[in-house]
């Protein structure tokens, strides 16, 4: 229980009411989840005025109401700020006692790669012995419990945030990871959790729809180094074009670079590709250390750096960084192989933008490169099945994805580009189509591919239904192929109109390979669109 008025006595933002002393027992953002004693805190726009919600969230109980809107009439206390939206984390920590203030916080943001980043610096902390909690867009860990934080992926509201920093305070926890998206730093939702460090992978081509530029983009995901303290550390990537940018919003705090640019602070060095993963040299600021990996993929190679980046911010020893790193199995849904006993590859992942999708597709190039050079028999040239009657060697990638509706349209194109581009095959399916016409997105996608020389029905399909779709790629597969399934990833389910339908990519990969295969094996979940 807290009374209002101490919520508000460290408040920095304009309040146009006065505060009366009255008990809370808990504070939303939505108020279908208001509970007898809760402050119910209005948020406008997005997708909706909250305002409209005062009265259900009167009916449910609620003891007094923050808002930006002027109100006279109501039952029960109202107090108009200037932006409750940016109130809602400072009222929240206020309430959970401000738990940011007993943690190490680390932030990493960025467009690809924070959830793997996240995992790479919380496995880090374990390996140190840092009793260390992570609050990721999969999932977030508090001691010996891991909880879901929801279907799609998105950093939790301000409410959420500041209740499993406050869990991990009470569970003597004394570091927090937090992966903080584009999203939740636009809407404040990780204001008040007191960064010490802020790790950033890249800022590419995503969240147009949302952000409207790519320049309001990428300052939204500046606003992360923008609340280091003066004593901060920024950890910046060398290679990405967001560089100069973040160095100037970093400003005097301390910054480490990290990538393959010749003056980053951490490179990789003698990169060797393996059958289990990688193995390079970490070399820079006084620190030359072999790693072992078990994750593939150059993009991967720099989530380990900006790991390795934060871990010498917080002054941990080389031998952590080594257990940490190489103790990470994988995350769910990146590049995670589903093996039925099939003669091919079959990959989820969790791919959703133009780049992410580009340095997937290189990065099981490379893993075919690597398998051959294990196996030389690979390398002999096939004439292929009738998908492609030209000869040529015996592997071929073959890609399964397709672009959300009501989300960047420009995505669309510019992912089937990469695709045709650098996939053998592709199948063009749904992700979320949500209240467009599923039928038009993969109109546009075609139209991308068709761009680069693509053929329909000889080098890419379009099947609307995505478990369809990856039994269809599975059919396309010979001996030695790899078939990836790109932008689910972990996700747990898919949208058709407002419809959440239960759906994970894994499941449905394993339910195509079993009924491929004539085996027992889970059942294909279900899609509106598959008896259409």
């Amino acid at each position: 229980m807290m009374h209002l008025a101490i919520l508000f006595r460290d408040f920095s933002l304009p309040v146009y009411d006065p505060i009366p002393d009255i008990p809370i027992s808990g504070i939303v953002c939505d108020s279908r989840k208001v509970r007898p004693g809760d402050l119910f805190v209005v948020l406008s726009g997005l997708p909706s005025d909250g305002h409209r919600y005062i009265p259900d969230a009167v009916a449910r109980g609620a003891a007094a109401i923050v808002g930006t809107q002027t109100l006279d009439g109501l039952s029960i206390p109202y107090v108009r700020v200037s932006d409750s939206r940016q109130a809602l984390p400072h009222l929240a920590a206020a309430f959970y006692d401000h738990p940011a203030r007993r943690l190490t916080v680390i932030g990493v943001t960025g467009t690809d790669g924070k959830t793997t980043t996240t995992n790479l610096i919380f496995s880090i902390l374990k390996a140190a012995g840092i009793r260390a909690g992570m609050i990721s867009t999969v999932n977030a860990v508090i001691g010996d419990d891991t909880l879901d934080t929801g279907f799609h992926v998105t950093t939790p509201d301000a409410p959420d945030v500041q209740r499993y920093l406050a869990q991990m305070v009470a569970s003597g926890l004394t570091h927090a990871v937090l992966e903080c998206t584009s999203h939740g730093l636009a809407q404040y939702r990780v204001d008040a959790c007191n960064f010490a460090v802020a790790a950033v992978t890249n800022i590419t081509h995503e969240h147009l729809d949302f952000h409207g530029s790519y320049e309001a983009y990428r300052a939204a995901k500046a606003r992360l180094f923008g609340m280091l303290p003066p004593g901060g550390q920024a950890i910046l990537n060398r290679d990405d074009s967001s560089y100069e940018y973040l160095s100037a919003i970093s400003g005097q705090r301390s910054a480490v670079s990290y990538g393959f640019h010749a003056t980053a602070d951490l490179r990789p060095e003698n990169v060797n590709f393996t059958p289990a993963g990688m193995e390079f040299t970490i070399v820079g600021r006084k620190m030359r250390l072999p790693a072992t990996t078990r994750l593939i993929g150059d993009f991967n190679i720099s989530n380990v750096l900006a790991a390795t980046g934060v871990a010498h911010a917080l002054e941990l020893d080389g031998a952590a960084i080594q257990r940490g790193i190489a103790s990470l199995e994988g995350v769910p849904g990146r590049m995670e192989r589903i093996d039925l006993g099939q003669d091919f590859t079959a990959i989820v992942d969790f791919a959703h933008t133009p780049n992410a999708l580009r340095v997937a597709l290189e990065t099981v190039h490379k893993m075919i490169t690597t398998e051959s050079a294990e196996n030389p028999a690979n390398k002999k040239e096939i004439s292929v099945n009738s998908v492609r009657s030209v000869a040529r060697t015996a592997r071929r990638v073959i890609a399964v994805f397709g672009s959300a509706g009501l989300r960047d349209r420009e995505k669309r194109r510019m992912m089937a580009e990469v695709s045709a581009d650098l996939a053998d095959l592709s199948v063009f399916t749904a992700e979320d189509p949500r209240t467009e016409s599923l039928d038009a997105i993969l109109a546009e996608m075609a139209a991308g591919a068709e761009s680069r020389g693509g053929v329909d029905g000889r080098t890419f399909w379009r099947v609307p239904d995505r478990g369809n779709a990856i039994r269809f790629a599975l059919t396309l597969a010979c001996p030695g192929d790899i078939v990836i399934a790109c932008g689910k990833g972990h996700e747990q389910s898919m949208c058709f109109l407002d419809v959440e339908y239960p759906w994970d990519d894994r499941i449905a990969m394993r339910a195509a390979l079993s009924e491929h295969l004539g085996i027992a094996g889970p059942r294909m979940p279900y899609l509106p669109t598959q008896n259409p």
